[in-house]
């Protein structure tokens, strides 16, 4: 399938097939695909947890407004911020693109200072704002390559972080949960497998100039 057959063919799954698991393959592909999601200035401020563990993820249901598609789905993807954003997290990533790219410190520099600036001067909401935007970016693009994969996701905001937080110990990682996807595979008798995508035409939600 091509790019629009893949996202025609893609939906919130209500029901999954718990016999059905991804391969190694597949979920390694969602990893790098998290992993090369488009970032604010590449800074990457977000991590993704990955469940494969059924007693666990049927533990997350009650937490998820008992949607039971956490606890049949091959795996869980938490999407994570960190709870504490500083300095020290800018000057790591520009001491990566030193190693990466080599590039000298009079070029380095005065890029790493704005964004040194910019995040001393954003407050604890500010910045978790910012972060959480990030996963919303990451998210986006996990379903659309789970989709070009025939990987099948539901996207989920319904859910307690605080309690995703204590159950997968993500405090001493310095991280808060902030979206939940489950992927797998359909099952055959998810009422809504067959259902037609419900879309207004693209003319009337594009603007052409």
């Amino acid at each position: 399938m091509n790019s629009i057959e893949s996202l025609e063919w893609r939906y919130a799954v209500k029901k999954f097939d718990e016999n059905k698991s991804l391969t190694e393959t597949q979920i390694n592909t969602l990893k790098e695909a998290f992993n090369l999601t488009a970032t604010s200035y590449g800074l990457q401020p977000i991590k993704m947890v990955v469940i494969q563990n059924k007693e666990l993820q049927q533990q997350l249901v009650e937490h998820s407004w008992n949607q039971g598609q956490v606890a049949q789905a091959s795996h869980v993807l938490v999407l994570c911020i960190p709870k504490e954003y500083t300095v020290k997290d800018v000057e790591s990533y520009f001491t990566l693109v030193k190693e990466v790219r080599n590039t000298p410190d009079e070029i380095l520099n005065p890029f790493k200072e704005m964004l040194s600036s910019s995040i001393a001067n954003k407050t604890s909401e500010e910045l978790r704002s910012w972060n959480k935007n990030q996963a919303y970016i990451a998210l986006g693009n996990l379903m659309t390559v789970a989709a070009n994969e025939q990987i099948d996701s539901c996207p989920m905001e319904g859910f307690i972080p605080e309690k995703y937080d204590e159950i997968l110990g993500l405090d001493k990682h310095n991280l808060t949960s902030v979206l939940v996807l489950p992927v797998g595979f359909r099952a055959e008798d998810d009422y809504m497998k067959d259902l037609k995508k419900v879309r207004r035409k693209t003319a009337e939600v594009v603007i052409e100039l």
